[in-house]
Formats: C-alpha cells, structure tokens, sequence
C-alpha cells in the first residue's frame, strides 16, 4: 500500500530581588531581537508540528482502514518538519553520545543542521554512530547496560518512530500499556484495579522477560573506546528501541 500522502520531498527592564544581604544586580535589557527570534522559532516549531501532525493522522486512517495492506513510500515523512519535531522532543539535559553532541548545542544552528541531515537521510548518506555505553545500578547490585545514541540518530530515529507509530499504535493491544504514547505503568495498575473489582480472579501471573531489550540488532557498541558489534539486542535507551519492543511483542504475541 502506497502512503496516502506524497511530496517531494518598547525596552523591557527587570530587577531582581535582593535575597540573602546579596547586592542588588543592575537592570538587564535583552539584546535586540532576543524575542522576535525567539517568537519566530516558537512559530516555526508549532507550525511544524501541525504540519506532521496532519500528515501522520492520513498515515494513521489509512492504516485503520486497510488493515492487511503494506505502507512502502515512508520514507518522504522523514522530512524537516518531523526532524524538527523529533529534535525538540528529545530531553534538553540527556547526556551526550560518541559525537560528543548536546541539545543547546545542536539548537545553535538548528536549521542548516536540519536540512544537512535531511538531505543525508534522502540521499542515503546518513549513516548511524556507535551508541556509547554506560551503566546505571539495579536493584541487588547488578548493573544494567544503556546505549546512548548520538543526538542526531535520536533525531532520526525519533522521526522514525512518529512514522510507525501512526500505523501500528491501531494494531496494538487494548491491554498493552508499556512504552505507548498516552500510556503508561499507572495506567495499567488502574485497569488492573478495575478488573478484579468488577470480576472473579483467582490468581495474577507476574512475568518478566529476562534481557529483553538486550537479547532481542545493533550494528555497534562503543565501550571504553572499543567498538564491539553485536547481532542481538536494541540498545536499551534509545529513542526507537521501546516501539521496536512492541513491535516484536505484538507478533510474537499473536503466534502463541
């Protein structure tokens, strides 16, 4: 099934308060122009937005409405406007990937490096960094292994998972609540509550799937400068790993 959209692709002064036996500070005035860029950034981002949003919600009909049909001209909504998108969904203070990359950073020259990346992804330039490798401690001891991806694959692959999951969020299972937009642990527990309040349950089986994220492919790892490559897992803590997971759960699901 083709995608049912194609393209071609007065001075202000403020003081602030004396706390602490402090000196005064002096009043501070903006440069010129501080608020009409930044206005017109907010601009350019809302309208965006609303640009992506619009065209993903034809992908999202056309998905509910052809349910055994395939989607094979994708590629022309990974354009500026769900980069942009992507890009200022990601956390502002994430720590950076092998690129050495942050948010404030790359937002200094957002626009060229918008389109420089659009312009990669199309013609087939862009190519995914190593994920840096770090540890965060678990419960009892153990470690648990994240992969930071470099800021712009964030971007793509945040791009990305907007694409997919216009389509596959209406296949999904009304009982699955882990990683979806809208959706998350506190929901379940209340439909949860709401279930055994409303109807006779004998026992509640309390599952976990071990290594998930870890056993489930990244094409590389860097670890205290070495890069390993591995053909199983999908970086637990990248942007596009919790959908891939889904993803891989709903069909495997389905064969049981």
């Amino acid at each position: 099934m083709h995608d049912p959209e194609k393209s071609d692709s007065g001075r202000v002064a403020a003081k602030p308060t004396n706390k602490a036996g402090r000196p005064a500070a002096e009043p501070v005035e903006p440069r010129p122009g501080t608020k009409g860029n930044a206005d017109q950034q907010s601009t350019h981002r809302t309208q965006s937005r609303a640009r992506v949003t619009q065209a993903l919600d034809r992908v999202r009909e056309a998905a509910r409405q052809r349910k055994k049909g395939q989607f094979t001209t994708l590629l022309h909504h990974i354009n500026a406007d769900t980069l942009r998108t992507a890009f200022y969904a990601l956390k502002r203070k994430a720590a950076p990937g092998v690129d050495g990359m942050t948010w404030h950073d790359y937002e200094a020259d957002l626009e060229p490096r918008i389109e420089d990346l659009h312009g990669r992804v199309h013609r087939g330039a862009y190519r995914p960094q190593p994920s840096r490798r770090t540890y965060i401690p678990k419960a009892g001891g153990k470690q648990r292994p994240l992969a930071i991806a470099a800021l712009e694959d964030k971007v793509v692959q945040g791009a990305t998972v907007m694409a997919l999951n216009a389509i596959y969020e209406g296949d999904f299972c009304g009982f699955s609540y882990g990683f979806r937009p809208g959706r998350g642990p506190h929901d379940a527990l209340d439909a949860l509550s709401t279930a055994i309040k409303i109807r006779k349950v004998n026992w509640i089986l309390d599952a976990d799937i071990q290594n998930f994220f870890g056993a489930v492919s990244q094409k590389g790892i860097l670890e205290d400068g070495v890069v390993t490559v591995d053909d199983r897992g999908t970086g637990q803590g990248s942007v596009i790993s919790p959908l891939l997971a889904n993803i891989y759960l709903h069909y495997f699901r389905s064969l049981g």
